[in-house]
Protein backbone atom coordinates (compact mmCIF):
# COMPACT_ATOMS: atom_id res chain seq x y z
CA UNK A 1 0.00 0.00 0.00
CA UNK A 2 1.57 3.58 -0.76
CA UNK A 3 2.15 5.95 1.79
CA UNK A 4 1.45 9.24 0.47
CA UNK A 5 2.19 12.22 2.57
CA UNK A 6 3.29 16.19 1.90
CA UNK A 7 6.43 18.13 3.79
CA UNK A 8 5.30 21.67 4.36
CA UNK A 9 8.43 24.15 4.87
CA UNK A 10 7.70 27.17 6.31
CA UNK A 11 8.32 29.81 8.99
CA UNK A 12 6.09 32.06 11.18
CA UNK A 13 7.54 35.28 9.91
CA UNK A 14 6.87 34.32 5.88
CA UNK A 15 4.37 36.28 4.79
CA UNK A 16 3.58 33.76 2.23
CA UNK A 17 3.51 30.45 4.70
CA UNK A 18 0.37 32.51 6.33
CA UNK A 19 -1.46 32.56 3.56
CA UNK A 20 -0.26 28.56 2.36
CA UNK A 21 -1.13 27.53 5.98
CA UNK A 22 -4.85 27.42 6.55
CA UNK A 23 -4.87 25.81 2.86
CA UNK A 24 -2.76 23.14 3.98
CA UNK A 25 -4.88 22.60 6.85
CA UNK A 26 -7.36 21.80 4.68
CA UNK A 27 -5.41 19.93 2.54
CA UNK A 28 -4.36 18.12 5.74
CA UNK A 29 -8.38 16.62 5.54
CA UNK A 30 -7.59 14.43 2.77
CA UNK A 31 -3.86 13.58 3.29
CA UNK A 32 -1.28 13.73 5.92
CA UNK A 33 0.93 16.66 6.11
CA UNK A 34 3.74 17.50 7.78
CA UNK A 35 4.69 20.75 8.64
CA UNK A 36 8.40 21.83 9.35
CA UNK A 37 9.13 25.19 10.73
CA UNK A 38 12.60 25.66 9.08
CA UNK A 39 13.15 27.97 12.44
CA UNK A 40 13.91 25.06 13.70
CA UNK A 41 14.59 22.34 12.28
CA UNK A 42 18.41 20.38 12.04
CA UNK A 43 19.32 22.08 9.22
CA UNK A 44 20.95 18.98 7.75
CA UNK A 45 17.80 17.83 7.34
CA UNK A 46 16.64 21.41 5.42
CA UNK A 47 19.91 20.70 2.71
CA UNK A 48 19.09 17.50 2.42
CA UNK A 49 15.94 18.42 1.20
CA UNK A 50 17.24 21.37 -0.84
CA UNK A 51 14.99 23.89 0.73
CA UNK A 52 16.00 27.07 -1.08
CA UNK A 53 12.71 29.24 -0.67
CA UNK A 54 9.62 28.89 1.62
CA UNK A 55 6.57 28.22 1.45
CA UNK A 56 8.09 24.37 -0.21
CA UNK A 57 5.77 21.97 -0.80
CA UNK A 58 7.32 17.67 -1.07
CA UNK A 59 4.87 15.49 -2.08
CA UNK A 60 6.08 11.94 -1.42
CA UNK A 61 5.07 8.46 -1.61
CA UNK A 62 7.03 5.66 -0.21
CA UNK A 63 9.29 8.31 1.75
CA UNK A 64 10.26 8.98 -2.45
CA UNK A 65 9.93 12.64 -3.94
CA UNK A 66 7.58 12.28 -6.33
CA UNK A 67 7.33 16.36 -6.80
CA UNK A 68 7.55 19.76 -5.43
CA UNK A 69 6.28 23.24 -5.66
CA UNK A 70 7.54 26.49 -4.18
CA UNK A 71 4.94 29.73 -3.15
CA UNK A 72 1.38 29.90 -3.15
CA UNK A 73 -0.96 27.86 -4.40
CA UNK A 74 -5.35 27.63 -4.20
CA UNK A 75 -6.55 24.63 -2.63
CA UNK A 76 -8.04 23.52 -6.14
CA UNK A 77 -4.28 23.88 -7.64
CA UNK A 78 -3.01 21.71 -4.66
CA UNK A 79 -5.28 18.74 -5.43
CA UNK A 80 -4.52 19.28 -9.32
CA UNK A 81 -0.69 18.93 -8.15
CA UNK A 82 -1.40 15.58 -6.15
CA UNK A 83 -3.39 14.44 -8.97
CA UNK A 84 -1.66 15.38 -11.96
CA UNK A 85 1.30 16.65 -11.06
Amino acid sequence: MSQKELYYYSAPWCKPCETLGPIMDQIGKQIPVRKINIDYADPAVIEAAQIRNIPTVVFVDNGQEVRRFTGVKSFNQIVDFLNYG
